[in-house]
């Protein structure tokens, strides 16, 4: 009858790291965002990408100021944070990735 316990449906992909890398080198209009904490992504982070800490107050307000004809690649140490992540922005319309795994999974060659 009622099945409370069901998923909602995800919006988003979860990708392992060689698709991931893939499909953000082809896609035209693509950003890659790191949503460790800043701390994390001074440690180091993928090339390229964009810090955006999920665990921040601001995190919600700077959606406002990204671009929803851009395709989001998202990543942050394990595949939790950036899978809450994609859900928050696809929920507002994002097309979003999220790596499974986290940034580990990224293949370096």
């Amino acid at each position: 009858m009622f099945n409370i316990f069901k998923s909602a449906p995800k919006n988003y992909e979860d990708l392992d790291g060689k698709t991931f890398k893939t499909k953000f080198q082809n896609a035209s209009k693509a950003e890659l965002l790191d949503v460790r904490t800043a701390g994390e992504f001074a440690s180091g982070t993928i090339k390229g990408a964009r810090n955006l800490d999920v665990t921040s107050g601001q995190f919600q307000n700077a959606l406002g100021s990204l671009d929803k004809d851009k395709e989001y690649f998202v990543f942050c140490r394990s595949g939790n944070r950036s899978g809450s992540a994609c859900d928050l922005m696809s929920a507002q319309g994002f097309k979003c990735y999220n790596l499974a795994g986290g940034i580990g999974a990224w293949p370096n060659n």
